[in-house]
């Protein structure tokens, strides 16, 4: 399955150059606000050195990484949802978007007006809360007058849709994003086809200057201190040390990393992050042309997996002969792990679990 990340925030927080730190496209950066009017879209590859560890075992001719679609949304203002800066083609592209990345500025720069006057991530998170809550009220309104009708009728089926849509409108309209609201199944399936804006999942990067990178500083404490009950990640990352590091060969990378006292760049951890919020995993599929990591959500079961790799995989299915990581690593060979009874034949019903290396038997 691809992930689709979107990148937003208010302008000038610095969206672009973390996009440019991940992405292998590039864009222009301003100091101008509402500069550009469209998203800019690039693919990144999700750092796993287990990757790199399988290969040094069970070689192959290339080795191919998961990787997530980044789209950097033009910066959003107040009335976005009403046609202001960029207004309405932001709202459509975050709509397409998995989870959200929201950069928050937390550092001074009197080259870089706010365009608000004054730098404030949490006046800035609840102006962009607003405008989605608004664009999703928009949408539950309209649903909310197709069913009535039917409701008022006697329809069971469209009673039970217009309670859950007023549902979420209180919700709403108490200034709440979809997401933090507790629901059953049903109820989610009743808005399914809408992709709600707040119903997505969210990780905050509030973007700081290099002598913050450590400790942060009062605008990350006020963003940590706000975020506190929310069950949502927030990393501090330097966007501007991130884009010098992105700059560099594997090497001098790791030497600058030293001596700034970590371990990986902050865009590694900001993809990890992303990852933990939607609730996925890696498998690995080995040897010949390519050892390739692939992306599936935690639960998933085998033939879902193949799935992943081919639907005839998944339509044809047999059994999943499966490797754990750890094993393979410490007996150094899949026939040694065989020897030492560390692979298994799973079935249908089989859960793949993060890190495991599978097989797939089919025929279709």
């Amino acid at each position: 399955m691809g992930l689709k990340c979107g990148i937003i925030g208010i302008t000038n927080s610095g969206k672009t150059t973390l996009f440019n730190c991940m992405s292998n496209t590039k864009a222009q950066i301003t100091n101008f606000a509402f500069s550009t009017g469209k998203s800019n879209v690039g693919i990144c590859n999700v750092p796993d050195t287990r990757l790199f560890e399988i290969d040094k075992i069970i070689k192959a001719d290339k080795l191919v990484p998961a990787t997530v679609e980044i789209v950097d949304i033009p910066g959003l203002t107040k009335g976005a949802s009403m046609g202001e800066g960029i207004g309405n083609a932001f709202l459509a592209d975050i709509r397409q978007c998995d989870a959200l990345i929201h950069v928050l500025r937390c550092f001074d720069d009197i080259n870089l007006p706010h365009v608000d006057g004054s730098v404030n991530p949490i006046r800035d998170i609840e102006t962009v809360d607003l405008e989605l809550q608004i664009k999703d009220l928009e949408q539950i309104d309209r649903k909310i007058q197709k069913v009535q009708k039917a409701a008022s009728a006697g329809d069971n089926e469209a009673k039970m849709q217009l309670e859950t849509l007023h549902k979420y409108k209180n919700h709403l309209e108490n200034f709440q994003n979809i997401r933090t609201l507790e629901t059953t199944e049903a109820e989610r399936n009743v808005v399914a086809d809408m992709m709600l804006l707040t119903a997505k999942q969210c990780v905050f990067v509030c973007n700081v200057d290099e002598k913050s990178i450590h400790k942060g500083n009062t605008y990350t404490q006020a963003v940590e201190k706000y975020l506190a009950d929310k069950n949502t990640e927030m990393l501090i990352i330097a966007g501007k040390m991130e884009a010098d590091i992105a700059e560099l060969n594997e090497d001098d990378q790791h030497f600058f990393l030293e001596d700034l006292g970590l371990t990986e760049p902050g865009v590694n951890k900001l993809l990890r992050a992303a990852y933990k919020t939607l609730n996925l995993i890696s498998f690995f599929t080995v040897g010949g042309k390519e050892n390739r990591a692939w992306t599936i959500t935690h639960g998933s079961t085998a033939p879902q997996a193949a799935g992943v790799i081919h639907s005839d995989l998944e339509r044809g299915f047999i059994r999943a002969e499966v490797i754990k990581y750890e094993d393979l690593i410490q007996y150094g060979s899949e026939i040694k792990c065989k020897e030492a009874g560390k692979l298994s034949v799973e079935g249908k019903n089989y859960i793949v679990k993060d890190g495991d290396i599978l097989h797939i038997r089919f025929n279709v």
